[in-house]
């Protein structure tokens, strides 16, 4: 029997009435009911999850991966904030990246890069470029990553290449003096000081 648009109309009408009263009835749910309500949700999520995990690992879904039975690679070394970033360009083998993660590239290796200088005026001019293509950064919005890399003291960054200078020729130093000493204590002794020594052995016990 076709039903009249009256009667739609009022079957419409009925069943949002229906569902206002039930989202009235959800308000007025207490809190305390509410809060299990949500503990009984998370409770059900996580025996889903778990259940997920342990047919995963029934069905060797974990089995072979990449790293299984052996160390953690870098583990023993100290704690690098950027070490997600190198692992990320070693991994994917990016040569052109965002300027925010370039610039904390850079940052991380600035040292080494200011260690090849040879005079303070050197390490100036590359510690300013360096400030100046952060500030250039900041400036543009490109989109990407947020700029965090900071802004090196200039003058600190020369006194810090001086005493790493300092401390690399006082090292050069002393394993040139080791090197010399083992070769003088490898070296045969000269014919002459043997003669000599044997002398001052001799007249000493006549003397």
């Amino acid at each position: 029997m076709p039903v009249s648009e009256r009667d739609r109309k009022l079957h419409e009408y009925r069943q949002r009435l229906e569902a206002e009263r039930a989202g009235q009835d959800d308000t007025e749910e207490s809190a305390e009911e509410a809060a299990k309500a949500r503990d009984r949700r998370i409770a059900s999520q996580s025996a889903w999850v778990e259940i997920q995990v342990q047919q995963a690992m029934r069905d060797g879904e974990f089995d072979n991966l990449p790293g299984a039975g052996k160390p953690i690679p870098g583990l023993d070394r100290p704690h690098d904030p950027d070490w997600w970033l190198k692992r990320l360009i070693e991994r994917e083998k990016i040569s052109v990246l965002p300027p925010a993660l370039a610039l904390r590239t850079e940052d991380a290796r600035l040292d080494d890069v200011l260690d090849r200088e040879t005079v303070a005026d050197g390490v100036r001019r590359v510690v300013e470029d360096f400030n100046a293509r952060i500030v250039d950064a900041r400036r543009q919005l490109q989109g990407g990553p947020p700029v965090i890399t900071p802004l090196r003291d200039v003058e600190a960054e020369v006194d810090a290449w001086a005493r790493r200078r300092a401390d690399r020729v006082a090292e050069q130093k002393r394993r040139l003096a080791e090197i010399r000493a083992a070769e003088r204590a490898a070296a045969p002794v000269p014919w002459w000081r043997r003669l000599l020594a044997r002398l001052r052995s001799t007249f000493g016990r006549h003397a």
